[in-house]
């Protein structure tokens, strides 16, 4: 299947959405890459949705995306004696320890040493998605005093979100391993890393993923953000992750770090995602609300490359309903005059190497032709990235022999994957992306094709040649 648009849907599976005929519905309604959130399920439920989304892809003959994301460590208060919580009254002290008593109005265990060894006086502490705050007082290394600065009511096991420090926690539990390794055998595309702090998060997860899959850092976390640019060139792609991001600092923030976090992105030819809440209302209603719509809207504007339904299409009513919403807003923007004018204004030049060089040079022998398509020879999908990072006005016809790389850059802005041989004779290459572009019905006779390739053939990184051809004419 083709799609028109450029930007990519990524829909998170679930309770409402793990039947194969509705993993199909959602690919049919644009879906490009499908999440597993680790946090939930079973291992048994995600292999048996990875086998139902490769069914699907072999049925469909196109790559499709798998993004399992991690738990990450989780915070969470303890228990209290009420079963039906507490109600705290502001200005008014409260205790934190590590004592697994169940808690009142007074104290609350919260069995995280990691977080009273990173604590001091003046640091915040967010509880129920901020929607109690403390302030702390002073503290030792299993407890700390606070006083309550925004009141509200506590349950069991409420999350605990801490803005003001570095937590020395690990970049993964013992149950994102077990579950990396598991995701990993099953053959996924993208890894998602939660809760990333610094760039070493990165790196760790990395090595443990040994080139099997490409990585993704999740940005929930102040303290991500001054890394960002490092944390950017670690990692293989970025997730704008709303919802954490939107508790530790303060909402007004939000919009401006999106935008500065895509343009990190952009700036280095990595993928980014903007994600939670994006048609929230759609869990339960068939409409967005207009101000959901023109959330979407503006990341697409801002030029990420995909944006991402959580809850939407994992545990909503409307799962397919919510991906044809998506996709029907990402077209329309797309469909702005002033779209291209946006993503040609946010272009940059990046780096004299060759394979830069040529790649910017398509871009604008693409736009100055009107070529319905630039298409890349890739082994490792670099040429690919690059090109995708020129933000250019034809398609990318994506051309590589690697099954894996032809479904990660279903995540990728602009780019259409099709699995080849893995060598095509120098003098076939305008032939073959010919015989590609008609088969996929990115070109007719007529049009023009920008082909990018490294000649000798096949040689990873080495991008040196760009030729122009015409559909139907023989090479």
């Amino acid at each position: 299947m083709t799609r028109e648009r450029r930007g990519k849907i990524i829909a998170t599976l679930g309770p409402a959405s793990s039947s194969g005929d509705t993993i199909a519905d959602l690919y049919e309604a644009g879906a490009d890459v499908f999440r597993l959130n680790f946090s939930h399920g079973s291992h048994e439920d995600h292999a048996a949705r990875i086998a139902k989304i490769r069914a699907l892809e072999k049925k469909v003959g196109h790559p499709i995306g798998i993004l399992m994301d991690l738990q990450g460590p989780k915070l969470r208060l303890g228990t209290f004696a009420n079963e039906e919580g507490i109600v705290l009254k502001g200005n008014t002290a409260f205790r934190l320890d590590m004592d697994d008593t169940p808690g009142d109005e007074t104290r609350v265990g919260l069995p995280h040493p990691e977080i009273f060894k990173a604590l001091n006086p003046g640091a915040t502490l967010l509880v129920n998605d901020g929607h109690v705050r403390f302030e702390v007082l002073d503290c030792g290394e299993d407890w700390a005093n606070t006083k309550v600065i925004v009141p509200g009511s506590l349950t069991n096991r409420k999350g605990v979100n801490v803005p003001d420090v570095t937590l020395p926690l690990p970049a993964m539990t013992d149950k994102d391993i077990a579950d990396l390794n598991f995701g990993l055998d099953l053959g996924v595309d993208w890894v998602a890393l939660s809760f990333v702090q610094n760039p070493k998060d990165v790196i760790e997860l990395k090595a443990r993923v040994n080139d099997r899959a490409t990585v993704i850092a999740k940005l929930e976390k102040p303290a991500a953000l001054r890394h960002l640019d490092e944390i950017v060139q670690e990692a293989d792609g970025v997730m704008i992750a709303r919802g954490d991001l939107g508790v530790e600092v303060p909402l007004e923030q939000v919009p401006v770090l999106q935008k500065r976090i895509i343009r990190a992105c952009r700036s280095v030819g990595k993928p980014s995602i903007v994600a939670t809440q994006m048609l929230e209302t759609m869990i339960k209603s068939p409409m967005p609300t207009r101000a959901e719509a023109s959330d979407v809207a503006t990341a697409v504007y801002d030029g990420a490359d995909a944006v991402m339904l959580s809850a939407e299409t994992a545990a909503g009513d409307y799962p397919v309903r919510a991906v044809t919403t998506m996709d029907r807003i990402i077209s329309q923007v797309e469909s702005d005059e002033h779209y291209l004018n946006m993503m040609a204004a946010g272009h940059k030049a990046h780096g004299d190497s060759a394979p830069d060089s040529i790649t910017a040079a398509a871009r604008q022998v693409a736009a100055n032709l009107k070529a319905k398509a630039i298409v890349t020879y890739t082994t490792s999908g670099s040429t690919t990235l690059r090109a995708a990072r020129e933000r250019p006005p034809a398609r990318i016809l994506c051309l590589t022999p690697s099954e894996s790389v032809a479904r990660r850059f279903a995540l990728v802005w602009g780019v259409h994957s099709v699995v080849k041989l893995a060598h095509t004779p120098d003098e076939r290459i305008g032939a073959v992306a010919i015989e590609t572009a008609a088969k996929e019905g990115l070109a007719e006779d007529g049009d023009l094709l920008v082909v990018t390739a490294g000649v000798p053939f096949g040689t990873v990184g080495s991008t040196n040649m760009i030729r122009v051809v015409r559909m139907g004419e023989q090479y």
